[in-house]
């Protein structure tokens, strides 16, 4: 199911949201735009930009305990951006495993793969652990932005580089309290 323009200015100029629907879950335009602002990929957009992103956004539903395996190709190079429910995400990047949970709306993942390509080694499989709702922006359709609206490209690449960063900065912390605890420096342990 693919949002539309109209989806996301209806959110803005009309009180009544449209809504996307399977089985017991619903998400009225409200919860999306509150994934992606929670996501921090929009930061710095202005509303026409935002309506602009929206309109390549896809949204797709999973089911409790299905599997997605990455030849899926929806998937193939899209970014995926949680709006409702619970997601593990288990991928070979090279040789190193990588496990993401996303649980929280906005929470971002297959970041390598929208914008590494084929640059990269990459296999994923998505265990769906609660009936979920995704965001899904293919980099293909934000490249299309490049030459009308570059200011978008640019802001989603930024924000998604500030996105790693500061995942990198809470993972040295970690690993650097963690290496206090067990060599007993820097405090009471």
């Amino acid at each position: 199911m693919n949002l539309s323009d109209n989806c996301f200015d209806t959110l803005h100029d009309n009180p009544q949201a449209t809504m996307h629907i399977m089985g017991n879950l619903m998400l009225p335009d409200e919860r999306i735009l509150r994934a992606l602002h929670n996501s921090k990929l929009i930061e710095n957009l202005r509303d026409f930009e935002i309506n602009i992103l929206a309109g390549l956004l896809t949204v797709k539903f999973f089911e409790v305990s299905e599997l997605v395996a990455e030849l899926d190709t929806t998937l193939k190079d899209a970014l995926m951006i949680l709006i409702e429910g619970e997601v593990e995400v288990n991928a070979m990047v090279g040789n190193e495993s990588v496990l993401l949970h996303l649980e929280t709306p906005g929470d971002l993942a297959r970041i390598i793969s929208f914008v590494g390509g084929n640059i990269v080694d990459i296999s994923a499989r998505i265990k769906v652990k609660k009936d979920s709702a995704v965001l899904l922006l293919q980099r293909s359709k934000l490249e299309t932005l490049l030459s009308t609206h570059p200011s978008i490209v640019y802001c989603v690449l930024r924000n998604l580089i500030q996105h790693v960063h500061s995942v990198a900065r809470r993972n040295n912390a970690e690993k650097e309290q963690l290496s206090n605890y067990v060599y007993r420096i820097h405090g009471r342990y």
